[in-house]
């Protein structure tokens, strides 16, 4: 069974560097500042690699960042942002399943800012 397959998704208790390193200086990260290791991931993490980014969780950030989440799970990947938006539709109604909206919510590239956040490996087709 391959590593991502193994992934659980749980939060952890407690870890020990900070998110606000990112890429420089913190093992913890890839050098565009991807956590290596899914299962470092919790909440406290996403909050703190969100903050770096400028962004401010709100409920919306974490239903798309769980959502996604799960996507890893089910499919072993993490989401282009075509496949983000038809699932986040398919998931949370067409109102939400909307590229605007995720938009709105991580700018730039929303796939790839959502899934750093949400600790899981870049997108493949994600510059």
């Amino acid at each position: 069974m391959s590593r991502r397959a193994k992934l659980v998704l749980t939060v952890s208790d407690s870890h020990s560097d900070s998110a606000s390193s990112g890429a420089t200086g913190n093992s913890r990260f890839d050098k565009e500042g991807f956590l290596r290791n899914l299962q470092d991931w919790s909440l406290e993490l996403a909050a703190e690699i969100a903050q770096g980014e400028n962004i401010e969780l709100s409920e919306a950030h974490w239903e798309v960042i769980h959502l996604l989440r799960r996507y890893y799970q089910d499919y072993e990947s993490s989401p282009a942002n075509r496949a983000l938006v038809k699932y986040l539709g398919r998931e949370l109604g067409a109102e939400k399943g909307r590229s605007i909206y995720l938009l709105g919510l991580f700018p730039g590239s929303p796939a790839k800012l959502a899934s750093k956040i949400a600790g899981l490996p870049k997108p493949d087709n994600c510059l």
